[in-house]
């Protein structure tokens, strides 16, 4: 099982449903996209980038740590409730931080290299309005089973009746 989190995924109903799903000792693992436009940065490394210099815009390995150092501490934040609510419910579950540029299909090369039985994905909007959601591209083009958990409704405000 290969569950997909941005932050926002319920993990009460997640771990539910893993403990129900997988069997135990089964791997579950727990993904995030974390975006990290090296394109965009390249760009303007290259203003700064002069070709009587000896600087190149490859990127040095002090930089690469860096960016490694944010997508682990960044992971570490988005993934901890759904890490944690496994846990209380019996799971191990393993732990990715994935840096890609286009989570949907980060998300969908990495089930595929898990060789996920279930990809578990969230949703907090319309899956298929005009707004393509990253949810809505796993559904489409994942050749797997996906479980689509949407998020717990924000509770309605207390009236007072009198």
């Amino acid at each position: 099982m290969l569950i997909a989190t941005a932050g926002v995924l319920s993990p009460g109903p997640v771990a539910e449903f893993a403990a129900r799903l997988v069997d135990r000792g089964s791997e579950v693992a727990v993904i995030t996209v974390i975006e990290v436009p090296r394109s965009f940065l390249d760009t303007i490394r290259s203003e700064q980038w002069h070709p009587l210099t000896e600087r190149s815009t490859d990127w040095t390995e002090e930089e690469d740590a860096v960016i490694d150092r944010y997508v682990t501490e960044r992971g570490q934040r988005i993934t901890e409730p759904v890490l944690a609510a496994l846990r209380a419910k019996g799971l191990d579950p393993s732990v990715r931080y994935v840096e890609g540029e286009d989570p949907a299909s980060t998300i969908i090369a990495q089930a595929d290299k898990m060789n996920a039985d279930v990809v578990v994905v969230g949703a907090t909007r319309h899956l298929f309005d005009d707004w393509e959601s990253v949810s809505a591209r796993v559904i489409r083009d994942l050749q797997r089973p996906v479980l689509v958990v949407p998020a717990l409704g924000r509770p309605e405000p207390e009236t007072d009746d009198e």
